[in-house]
């Protein structure tokens, strides 16, 4: 791993706790988890889109995380991404004439602001409120199956100082990535079995329980925990009942207060 020398103890730190985190990826979940905590730092984003071919084939494959409502792979379905098919040839050739380096453009020179290349689900109307794009691949000298990753914005927030930080950090979300088994169409993102067993360093809270406190600890609403989580709103407020009944707690707070060590350690 090489970081740029100009960069302070605090930026070093935070560099390698994201690296740190990233290896820990093993599910969906938790790749979201992952790109909504630090990362966000140094990519600010929405949506990550993920497409993988060899791009001289129809059709790609594709993974989409995002904490928006409804944006989901399994929402994105074959005939919609089929709209994305040229453009993302395109950003991908752009990618390679450029020498396989990041770049960004806006929402409205990359031409999604064209109906045409518009899917019609909730990742075509989360488009609207896009405004720039980050883009970025792995090259599989052996699989020959490029990985593009392009990275979705509502702000054009993207500098030469995210373009770095796309350098740097790309290695190890390429890797988070290939760990987790892609969705496809009808599954859950971030789903989990309703009889998992508890887990006894978290004072015997569910998994459930765990991961509605994870998204709590990191700043997320009721309702936006529903919509990463494919439940329902008075769920989220049920598991938190649990959860405050079984830490002997009365507020979100102190919920986080009271197992962070076990939920950022364990």
């Amino acid at each position: 791993m090489v970081f740029s020398s100009s960069l302070s103890d605090e930026h070093l730190e935070r560099y390698f706790r994201i690296v740190r985190e990233g290896i820990a990826v093993r599910r969906h979940s938790d790749l979201l988890k992952w790109l909504q905590g630090e990362v966000q730092h140094y990519l600010p984003h929405e949506i990550m889109l993920a497409a993988w071919s060899d791009f001289g084939a129809k059709h790609f494959r594709h993974d989409l995380v995002s904490a928006l409502p409804g944006v989901r792979t399994e929402h994105l379905n074959p005939e919609n991404l089929s709209a994305f098919s040229a453009l993302l040839r395109g950003l991908y050739s752009c990618w390679v004439e450029l020498g396989k380096i990041p770049f960004k453009l806006s929402v409205g020179a990359s031409g999604f602001l064209l109906e045409s290349h518009r899917p019609q689900c909730a990742f075509g109307e989360a488009l609207h409120g896009m405004r720039s794009l980050l883009i970025h691949g792995i090259s599989d000298e052996r699989g020959c199956q490029d990985c593009l990753y392009v990275i979705f914005s509502s702000y054009d927030n993207f500098n030469d100082s995210t373009l770095e930080a796309m350098e740097n950090l790309l290695p190890y979300l390429d890797t988070a990535l290939r760990r987790v088994r892609p969705l496809g169409h009808g599954h859950q993102a971030a789903a989990l079995p309703a009889d998992e067993p508890r887990i006894p360093e978290t004072r015997g809270l569910s998994i459930r329980e765990v991961e509605v406190l994870e998204w709590v600890r990191m700043g997320k609403t009721n309702p936006e925990i529903a919509s990463i989580l494919g439940i329902s709103t008075y769920t989220v407020k049920n598991h938190l009942r649990h959860i405050f009944k079984k830490l002997d707690v009365y507020n979100r707070t102190q919920a986080v207060s009271k197992v962070e060590p076990s939920l950022s350690h364990g």
